[in-house]
Order: C-alpha cells, then structure tokens, then sequence
C-alpha cells in the first residue's frame, strides 16, 4: 500500500534534472570559510587562531552549549583569519578562514572506503561520538543530532523513521546517497536504533524514485526491524510531522515534538554521517551537494567539503548560464535567494539551484480573491490568508492564537495562491514577532 499524509499538500513540478547523476568528489578547494554557527543552537567557540596549522578532520570550535556541536576542519591548511564573514543569510557572521593544502588527515580518521559493518559502541557511546562528530540534521534543519538521540525522562522512542523522502523540487543529493551509499546508511541506520533503543526503523521514499526503493529493500532484509515504506509524491512530505502521519498514522500535537508520540526522525544524509563518525571515527566535514537548474550545463551531486565556496561549485557544474535570473540556497520551495556565490557550503547546505530569468521574477500582487485555496493544501491546517493579515496589521495576539508557530514554512501557499500574495513573506515575519514576545514573557 503506497502512503502519504492526508492533510494539504501540492505537486509541483519536480524538476529532478540530476537524479541519474552518480555523486563525484569536488577538487578540494583552494581555501576554505568555515562558519562557526552551522546548526541551531549557539554558535560554536573558536579553539584555533590566524597562523595555526590544522589537519583534515580537526576540532576547530568546540560546543557551547547543549544545544550547539562542534564545527572540523574540512581541509588541511593555515588558518587565515577568524572574522566575521558573509554567509548564505547575507548577513556577516563569525567564520575560520583556511587555506588549503594537500590533505593530511587527524589521526585515528579512517577515510578509506572498506565497509565496516560491525558495532562495538554502546547506545551512550554512539551518542557521544555523534556530538563529537559535530552532527546536524542534514535534511536542512541542522538540529543537532545528539540531542534527537537523548530521550527527555518520561517518555520513549518506540520507532525510528528515516526521512528518504527528499520532496523538494529539483533536489537529488539523498536520492543518489541511496543508491550509491546503501549498506553504509544500514549500518548508519542500525547505529542509530541502537542508541535510541529502538527495535524498528521505517525509510520513507516517494515512489518516484522506483530504483532507490527497489536497492534498500533489497538491503533492509539483511538487517532485523529495518523496513522500506514507499510514499505517494507529494510535497511537503519530507515534514517531519507529515512523514509521521504519512508513515505511522500518529498525529503530533501542536507544539510537541515527535518523541511525544513515541517516535524520532532523521534524515538520509544524517544516517550516512552517523554511519562515517561512529565506524570510521570521520567527523561531518563533507557533504552531497546538488547543483541544478533548466539551464545549466552539467547538473551534478557532488561531495562537498564544509567551507568551499559555492562559487567553487557552480564553476565545476558548468558556470552561470548567461540568463540567471536568481541562484537558491536549497530548493525552490524552501530556500533561500543569494545575492553573492562567495559564501560558504555548511551541513545545511543541500542543493545549489540556479533559476532562469523568466521563472526568478514574482507574480504580480493583486488583492485576495477568496479563493481559500490556501487554506486547503496547508498541511498543517493553518490560515495563511489570516496569519498574513494579522501580521500586516500588527495584531500579535491573533497570530500567536492562529498558530503561525505550526507553520513550517514549506511556502505551499505562496505558490497556490492565484494573486501572487506574499503570504510566506508575511507569516515569517509574523512568527519572528511573536517568538520575541513569548522570550520576553519568560525574562
């Protein structure tokens, strides 16, 4: 039986240009800018200055905080400079600057590519190593993945999910990681159920990727409690609380996390990370970086060292082609415009899309029509027209009661909505608002 979440949901066009392009390792690069706040949570703390030498896999900003993790060298080189530097964002924020010379590795890093399907680590040790490891969600949230692993007291993992989902147009880098990197991600996947404590692990694919469900179920049988749900297409079911649902049929409440019913969730790339970090003792300095567009020459995945450049990216993919209307930090539908290829891949970065002219400009703004169309593929339930006029009007306490919190910002009702409202625009805002009131309610 194919699955999916019943609530909202659209399909736009999928746009997977490089889904048949096996995932090829980027040159290292010439010098490297590495942010020091790469998750949510506070920034990493700097442990090295302008003129040290690091190696490739070294601590170079230490955790501060439980919700924080730390940040590796992603090449061996001089350390530069530790300044503030642009970022994806757009804003200046603290960064190590490296320039790179010929790899030479931390020692004890295993970066050969021999299977190693034997577990030794206790549940404890697999979590410490994964916050050790500098681990993030790497589906785009970058939640540090030690503290999805440590259970609050009083409740219990009863399943582990594993998001294959990857519903985001054009974005292919979990797709390929699947298909090239299968038995790593089982043992990744074991690694996890065991500190969890889970006997169970579900991986939810859409079935338009037939040749990813059709490997991992061929895999999942060598592995016990491990199993492949195959999930209708339909966007934004990479949510966590969609993929629940879809997968599940547990409902999370507003305002609670998955734990709240007996359940965890992580993605692809994390599960390959976990994987490297705990059976090859490799810290997260690389990742799969997808690099597409309608108009570019070569679209690609390639495996992307933390702090190369995303100008280095677009280079190897062919260049800007001449009618670039915008180039996106993550897919269309959730990421984020840059106005400046000289700043850095981080954990979250999971695709470079490069838009056409014709498709870059936004629809005209004409006045709300009624339609209530995006009302009904929200998935969540909200009331994006409403949320939009409460934060217009500065009327706070309605977007705080209206649940502009829920809003995951997949931007579904943006694109449905027929007189090009900014409605996204609007309930961002609206929620940053409100976040600030609830903080200073607790000062």
């Amino acid at each position: 039986m194919i699955q999916t979440f019943p609530k909202g949901g659209i399909h736009p066009a999928e746009d997977k240009f490089s889904a048949g392009t096996p995932i090829r390792v980027l040159p290292l690069p010439k010098k490297v800018s590495i942010p020091v706040s790469q998750h949510l949570g506070a920034p990493s703390e700097p442990i090295v200055k302008k003129g040290d030498k690091v190696k490739t896999g070294q601590l170079i900003a230490k955790s501060k905080g439980f919700v924080s993790t730390n940040i590796h060298s992603s090449v061996t080189g001089t350390v530069t400079k530790v300044d503030k530097m642009p970022d994806s964002s757009g804003y200046k924020r603290l960064a190590i600057s490296i320039d790179a010379e010929e790899d030479q590795w931390e020692e004890g890093i295993d970066n050969s590519k021999t299977l190693n399907r034997n577990i030794s680590a206790t549940g404890e040790e697999i979590t410490g190593k994964i916050l050790d490891a500098g681990i993030v969600g790497l589906g785009g949230a970058t939640f540090p993945s030690h503290i999805k692993l440590s259970v609050p007291r009083g409740k219990k993992a009863e399943v582990l999910i594993i998001n294959g989902v990857e519903c985001e147009p054009c974005l292919t880098s979990d797709h390929r990681l699947m298909l090239e990197k299968g038995e790593e991600l089982m043992v990744g996947i074991q690694l996890l159920m065991k500190a969890l404590n889970v006997k169970r692990a579900l991986i939810g694919i859409e079935n338009n990727k037939p040749d990813a469900i059709r490997h991992l179920s061929s895999i999942a049988n060598e592995y016990e409690g491990t199993e492949v749900r195959t999930l209708q297409v339909k966007y934004p079911q990479g949510a966590e609380k969609q993929l629940i649902k879809a997968i599940i049929n547990r409902e999370v409440p507003s305002g609670k996390l998955p734990i709240d019913v007996g359940t965890v969730v992580h993605n692809i790339g994390t599960a390959f990370a976990v994987y490297e970090a705990i059976q090859k003792n490799k810290p997260l300095i690389e990742r799969v970086v997808t690099v597409t567009g309608k108009k570019i020459e070569s679209p690609s995945n390639f495996m992307v060292r933390i702090g190369t450049f995303v100008s280095d990216l677009v280079e190897a993919s062919g260049g800007l082609p001449d009618d670039t209307g915008k180039v996106i930090n993550g897919g269309p539908m959730m990421g984020k415009a840059l106005d400046n290829l000289d700043v850095p891949v981080t954990k979250g970065t999971s695709g470079i899309v490069i838009v056409p002219s014709a498709e870059a400009k936004r629809k005209p703004v004409l006045n709300c029509v009624r339609c209530a169309k995006c009302v009904g593929i929200c998935p969540m339930g909200l009331e994006p027209y409403l949320l939009q006029a409460a934060t217009e009007f500065k009327k706070w306490d309605l977007v705080e009661n209206e649940r502009s919190l829920d809003c995951m910002e997949c931007g579904s009702c943006s694109y449905i909505c027929p007189s090009g409202r900014p409605l996204l625009d609007y309930i961002r805002l609206g929620k940053s608002t409100v976040n600030k009131i609830i903080r200073s309610r607790k000062q």
